[in-house]
């Protein structure tokens, strides 16, 4: 992975999501030793799928990021969540929202899948009344081949949240990014966008 190339994909997706947007780098499958060429890129926002990697990572790299989780999260994790990072975008269960002490977007099934995590539209309201910490929703859009397919899902989502009163929506990742940021998102989820070219 190349430091240079990697700042200017980063800059490059800063630049085009605008102000107001969090960029938010998914470091899934980035190793402990590559973390450091995001912190010589000046990637600022990482996000963590698994907790076990988020603590593996945290202990190397501490406060040269600021960490956020996006991933599944199991309520027995919730501690360790709450120790390193600022936002967790993927609640979906009263379980998990009760132990966690940071702030939390709730993640929302729009399309109902069963494969996928999140809770039902309906009961989007009821979990923000239950939970002030919650400050926005997260969605992943049933997967399509072509960005436009994932604008309704948004769309939506953003409409749920003007519902509710938050005002936080993390949606978006490498392949529709640029959709989910004239709908509305306020952070977006972007890895292999950033990493494709390596070196």
């Amino acid at each position: 992975m190349n430091a240079d190339r990697l700042r200017a994909a980063y800059e490059a997706v800063q630049s085009e999501a605008g102000d107001g947007v969090t960029v938010v780098v998914a470091t899934k499958y980035v190793t402990v030793a590559d973390m450091a060429v995001l912190a010589e890129a000046g990637v600022e926002v990482v996000g963590e799928n698994r907790a076990q990697d988020l603590q593996g990572k945290h202990d190397v790299y501490g406060d040269a990021f600021r960490w956020h989780f996006i991933g599944h999260l199991q309520s027995n994790k919730a501690r360790l969540v709450n120790e390193i990072c600022e936002l967790v975008h993927s609640v979906d269960s009263d379980t998990t929202a009760r132990r966690l002490t940071v702030p939390m977007l709730l993640e929302v099934n729009l399309g109902g899948e069963p494969s996928k995590a999140g809770v039902a539209p309906e009961d989007v309201a009821a979990y923000v009344r239950r939970y002030p910490s919650i400050r926005g929703l997260m969605t992943m859009p049933p997967l399509a081949t072509d960005p436009e397919e994932s604008r309704p899902w948004f769309r939506r989502l953003r409409q749920l949240a003007e519902a509710v009163g938050v005002t936080e929506l993390s949606m978006g990742t490498s392949q529709d990014w640029h959709v989910a940021v004239e709908e509305g998102a306020t952070l977006i989820r972007v890895g292999s966008a950033l990493f494709r070219d390596r070196s």
